[in-house]
């Protein structure tokens, strides 16, 4: 990664250059359909043990598809956290329904299920939720209340991966349609590109006669599928080695003071696009949470403020507050995010991350 710039992502190793090296013999990277986005679609089937695998343009597409096919329109509304990427928010609109804000638990920066009951209304449809951060939803006790009350769940698992789990069952099974993006920065990425998933007839049934307007209207190409599957193969050592580095982090305990990682749920393993942290500024001389990234970048640690807030963005007119949103809010003020590339350098990023905090603390006046 560089200094103040963005972190070295994606990797082209060889395997990536074979792929290039193989598409441009064959002449495959042209073809509307072939070998490679039907493999994918297997592959993704066997990872998320889905019956139906419908490859879309971007991940923000899947959501908008996802949305569709559990028949969202007008008037209906749509339970989300208020701190989650603002696609989501945006796509719930575009189809004419409410976005429904609750808050976040404090805890682990997640979709707060205790607040669940008390945002439902009569024109409640679904649930929409993600996985951000390194933390991970509470999705058995989310499909309980989602259960009770009729509704349907998106599990948006554009910030994960299939080897993220919870109760050993992997991401991406606990709704009924689930999203994957595969963007330039994601943990497999092809540029562009997504992916829904369901195991129900109906929901798939209803994407396609959408998507299939004499072509696919939401494609992806056979280049990017070629590309994601010898990164389907490295999934598993890159997650390891992320891991590896996160375990050593949360190790540090008194050299992250200022910082508190997202906490993780004894039966969950998580994978990190992003690893969260709650920034203290009074540990670091008053510093703001910008030129803390800044500083932080500057060492070679790839740092930024976390999202902003959704009700904090977004005209009240849009949405329907439920009960107060006092978690979404400190994630708007104080939410900073470590980007995975610097992870996969396992135990190592824990003692980099070590020696930059301390420059920081002992120089502050300087920044």
């Amino acid at each position: 990664m560089l200094p103040n710039g963005p972190p070295a992502w994606p990797i082209s190793d060889a395997a990536i250059q074979q792929v290039f090296t193989e598409l441009q013999a064959s002449g495959a990277w042209g073809k509307y359909h072939a070998e490679h986005t039907t493999q994918l679609v297997k592959l993704l089937k066997a990872a998320y043990q889905a019956e139906h695998v419908l490859l879309t343009s971007s991940g923000t597409a899947a959501v908008e598809l996802a949305l569709r096919g559990l028949k969202i329109s007008n008037g209906d509304e749509v339970i989300l956290a208020a701190y989650d990427f603002k696609a989501n928010f945006i796509n719930v609109t575009l189809l004419g329904a409410t976005p429904v804000l609750v808050d976040i638990s404090k805890d682990d920066g997640q979709l707060d299920v205790a607040e669940i009951e008390q945002a439902i209304s009569p024109q409640t449809k679904a649930i929409l939720t993600s996985h951000l951060h390194g933390g991970m939803v509470d999705m058995p006790k989310l499909r309980e209340v989602a259960q009770t009350h009729g509704l349907s769940i998106i599990e948006d698992c554009c910030q994960t991966s299939s080897q993220a789990s919870i109760d050993k069952q992997s991401v991406g099974k606990f709704g009924d349609v689930a999203v994957l993006s595969f963007g330039g920065s994601k943990l497999l990425s092809a540029g562009r590109g997504g992916a829904v998933l369901t195991c129900r007839d109906d929901i798939a049934q209803r994407i396609r006669l959408y998507t299939q307007r004499g072509n696919e209207a939401y494609p992806l190409s056979e280049m990017q599928a070629a590309i994601l599957e010898p990164q389907l193969d490295q999934l598993r050592d890159r997650h390891q080695r992320r891991l590896e580095a996160v375990t050593a982090i949360r190790n540090l305990s008194d050299q992250l003071q200022g910082l508190c990682p997202f906490s993780t749920r004894p039966e969950t393993t998580a994978d990190y696009y992003k690893l969260g942290f709650w920034y203290d500024a009074d540990s670091f001389a008053g510093l703001s949470r910008e030129t803390f990234c800044r500083a932080m970048r500057a060492e070679g640690i790839p740092f930024d403020p976390g999202f902003a807030a959704l009700h904090r963005i977004h005209s009240r007119r849009r949405f329907r507050q439920a009960g107060r949103l006092e978690h979404a809010d400190a994630a708007h003020e104080s939410l900073v995010i470590l980007h995975h590339p610097f992870l996969l350098q396992g135990a190592i990023a824990a003692q980099q991350l070590s020696q930059a905090l301390e420059k920081i603390k002992a120089h502050p006046i300087r920044l």
